[in-house]
Parts: structure tokens; sequence; C-alpha cells
């Protein structure tokens, strides 16, 4: 709830500057997972239960790939539609190509020709390079740096602070530690960290 809470006050900023969105409240199975918070809807009931009414759009606010997927299949196998939420804070190119259900959070900037896959997640002071791509359901953590022509394979989680170099690839399923440095290829399924970045065993 915590990512969930963060997406629900940018939406907010959002709407200061025009009224956009109706945010009808969260889905969580933790009915109190906001108790001792205040300014934030109810949680209305959990994912599984919940059925999609005409009109709904959802944001999935979960930051683990894994997780985030489970619920966003729940949601589709009812119909549901996934809204992309890009904060009023960052650039992005008119020639940028984002997929269903993408978050783009505050102060990034998203140059021209890139490509983000559904449902992936960029989060605050990133900068993603020309012609740089993000596969279908990765996380880009806060103050990472793709270089130009670089890649990001689906359902991989670039930590914090990391620096994936022009023209290099990582990817699918692959973990890159914080502040790491990708100077090579990362292969699917492995999880690489350090500066160079090596692969290690998690």
């Amino acid at each position: 709830m915590g990512y969930g809470r963060e997406v629900f006050e940018f939406i907010q900023i959002m709407n200061s500057e025009k009224p956009i969105y109706n945010i009808k409240g969260f889905l969580d199975d933790r009915e109190h997972a906001l108790d001792g918070f205040s300014g934030f809807p109810n949680i209305l009931t959990s994912v599984e239960n919940y059925e999609p009414k005409p009109g709904d759009l959802f944001v999935c606010a979960v930051g683990e790939p894994k997780a985030r997927m489970k619920y966003i299949n729940l949601i589709k196998k009812r119909n549901g539609n996934f809204l992309s939420l890009i904060h009023p804070e960052s650039r992005v190119s008119k020639n940028a190509d984002l997929g269903e259900g993408v978050i783009i959070s505050g102060i990034s900037i998203i140059s021209n020709n890139v490509r983000i896959g559904d449902f992936s997640i960029v989060h605050p002071f990133c900068n993603i390079g020309h012609d740089a791509s993000v596969g279908y359901n990765s996380s880009i953590g806060s103050h990472c740096f793709m270089g130009g022509g670089s890649s990001v394979g689906s359902t991989t989680i670039v930590h914090p602070h990391a620096t994936i170099l022009p023209h290099i690839s990582v990817g699918d399923n692959a973990i890159v530690g914080a502040g790491s440095v990708v100077i090579r290829q990362v292969k699917n399924n492995s999880t690489v960290f350090g500066v160079p970045a090596k692969k290690v065993d998690y």
C-alpha cells in the first residue's frame, strides 16, 4: 500500500490542475492497510472480490513485477482496463511509445522513440535515452539511467541508481542491483551487481 499511496498523491496533483479522475478507492485484501493514514480513499474490497463496473479504469500500484501481474491478471480476466499515468513533472517525448498500464513517476525524462511495455513502472528521477526500450511488466528504480539504444527485458527489476550504458541489453526476469553500472549484456534470469556489474547468486 506504500506505493499505492504515492501514486494516489500524484493523481491528486494531476487533478489539482484540471479534474480528470474520480478515484473510487483502493483494492486490497488487507482491510486495515490504511489505518493511521489520513487523506486517502477507502479500501473497497480485495482485488479477488471486486467486479469491474462500466467506466472503471484501474492502476496497479504494486512495485514487485511478479506480484503486480497476479493482480493485473485477476482484473484482466474480468475485462477490466488499465490506465497509464505520466506525472506532470516528467517529460515524455511525443515519439515515445507507452503501453497499457504504464506508470511514469515524477521528474523523469523519457526521450524520443523510447518504448515502454505494458504495466512497466518508471520510478522518480529516471533518464531513459533515445531509442531505449523497457519490456513488459518491468520496474526501473529511482535515479536510474538507461543510455541510448539500451534495453531492459520483461519482468525485470532495475534497482535505484543503476546505470545501463548505451546499446547494452538486460534480459528477461533479470535483476540489476542498486548502484550498479552495466557495461556488458545481462542474460535472462540473471542477477548482476557492482561497478562494473557482475553476475551474483541471489
